[in-house]
């Protein structure tokens, strides 16, 4: 049975950093991505961020570039977020995902490209 846990969300200041972990079991790396999403009240879910486990290829969401870096333990097992010059707008639930296909370019930061998904954690930032 696949799990994923995320923690490290928290209420922060603008301008502050978080760094988000996705813990993982029973999920084979290698298949296909692992991604980050949000979710801010009353809007759909985005992805943010996604990495290709196997050989680290990296993909950023437009509005993310320059301040969120995806990244994973050498072991695999955890995916990480990290989080700087935090925005008013950045306020989400965010929610790691795991899929069993991979897909290049912006595939992977659409929801159907994962089979499996976290509880979230929350993200708040105030200015």
């Amino acid at each position: 049975q696949v799990q994923l846990v995320e923690s490290g969300g928290g209420s922060v200041q603008a301008g502050g950093s978080l760094r988000l972990s996705c813990a993982t079991s029973g999920y084979t790396y290698g298949s296909g991505c692992m991604g980050w999403f949000r979710q801010a009240p009353g809007k759909e879910r985005e992805g943010v961020a996604y990495i290709k486990p196997t050989v680290g290829v990296t993909y950023y969401a437009d509005s993310v570039k320059g301040r969120f870096t995806i990244s994973q333990d050498g072991g695999k097992s955890t995916v990480y977020l990290q989080i700087n010059s935090l925005k008013p707008e950045d306020t989400a639930i965010y929610y790691c995902a795991a899929g069993v296909e991979y897909y290049g370019g912006t595939r992977c930061l659409l929801r159907d490209a994962y089979n499996y998904w976290g509880q979230g954690t929350q993200v708040t930032v105030s200015s």
